[in-house]
């Protein structure tokens, strides 16, 4: 009895190790919290220059959002912006870029910048700018203009996925937020200026240049 009793207890121990040390074990509720931001059939609950943005299928993973051409240069920045607000929440996305050129970007907190095509706010960057790489990084797009926090590089060039699809996870509460690529943090930043909204449109970027085309799926959003 003594040697069955210890058995138990040494496979009971070793199965609670395992589960603790396998990621697969924990749980994540953000599919079953989140709402989709494309309904995958048209864009519904976005605003912007449908010559610029259009749907596409994606192989056999769905459909995307297409922003650019690849039979033009692109003359400015475009956005397509969601028309709703959003202040705390967590966003999971997808993105790829195709193409001569090396910049796109997903905003967020951000808004319309009157006149213009531009759009004010934070930025989840994806590609290249500056001559080095800038994907997970914190960029503010026509307020401030400046990088606010980058990833370490070398990190940064062994987790992108140059001819394939990234994973970004964007997460902001209050004055905090954080930045996520290929489920590595790149991004820890803290707000300190209270005249910084915090709240704000999500909004797709293809960047002014030459031919390309920045391919977004699988949006998501949590709201807390």
């Amino acid at each position: 009895m003594m040697i069955l009793w210890r058995i138990t207890a040494i496979l009971v121990c070793f199965s609670v190790s395992a589960w603790a040390e396998d990621p697969v074990a924990v749980v994540d509720d953000f599919e079953s919290e989140s709402l989709p931001l494309f309904d995958g059939e048209s864009l519904a609950g976005w605003e912007g220059n449908a010559y610029w943005f259009r749907i596409e299928e994606d192989d056999l993973n769905g459909d995307a959002i297409v922003a650019g051409r690849l039979d033009e240069k692109i003359p400015h920045n475009e956005f397509l912006c969601t028309t709703q607000n959003y202040e705390n929440f967590e966003l999971r996305y997808e993105v790829k870029l195709v193409g001569e050129g090396k910049n796109a970007g997903v905003q967020f907190r951000s808004k319309r910048v009157s006149g213009t095509t531009e759009v004010s706010g934070y930025q989840a960057d994806a590609g290249e700018a500056w001559d080095r790489p800038v994907w997970g990084a914190l960029y503010d797009e026509s307020r401030r203009r400046k990088m606010l926090a980058e990833g370490d590089k070398e990190s940064v060039v062994k987790l992108v996925r140059r001819d394939g699809w990234n994973a970004m996870r964007v997460v902001c509460r209050d004055k905090h937020i954080e930045i996520y690529l290929n489920g590595e943090k790149t991004i820890d930043y803290t707000e300190d200026d209270d005249s910084i909204p915090t709240f704000g449109v999500i909004g797709l970027q293809i960047h002014s240049g030459p031919p390309t085309e920045a391919w977004y799926r699988n949006l998501r959003v949590r709201q807390f």
